[in-house]
């Protein structure tokens, strides 16, 4: 059985769990998926959001503390090597573009992703994000564009 179209409201709530990630990070999506649990899509698409913004915390936190490992050991071994007075390691300057590149990468990817699919909702699709549609799905407990799962 096809499910309903979404009405307007719904449209309207599953487009601004997508497009207020970019400034409300994954509280806004949260606050509109716990507070629409009884639409289908608008869950759909605010647990799509919400897992973007959970997997970009947990990228972020990694790759900081990775940043971080990476600086404290070559500070670490600089001082062990007797060059306190010197110049700072070279690793802290190899290291830090690479974080900022990663910052620049991830906001753009978030920023196109949530126009992308704000427009998606507001047409009322169910449109899924890459990967994380489908854990979507499994955690909602519905099939492809909203149908039942038998």
């Amino acid at each position: 059985m096809e499910p309903l179209p979404p009405s307007q409201d719904e449209r309207t709530m599953a487009t601004l769990a997508n497009a207020l990630q970019i400034i409300g990070g994954w509280i806004a999506p949260l606050v509109i998926f716990l507070t629409n649990r009884k639409s289908r899509f608008v869950s759909f698409h605010a647990l799509q959001a919400l897992l973007l913004q959970i997997l970009h915390v947990a990228a972020f936190l990694i790759f900081f503390v990775i940043f971080f490992v990476v600086m404290f050991s070559a500070i670490f071994l600089h001082v062990a090597e007797g060059k306190a007075q010197a110049q700072p390691p070279f690793a802290i300057f190899l290291v830090f573009p690479f974080l900022w590149l990663f910052l620049i990468a991830t906001n753009i990817t978030i920023i196109v992703a949530a126009v992308l699919y704000s427009i998606k909702a507001g047409r009322g699709e169910w449109a899924e994000y890459p990967v994380l549609g489908r854990w979507a799905r499994r955690i909602l407990k519905i099939g492809p564009g909203g149908t039942n799962l038998a």
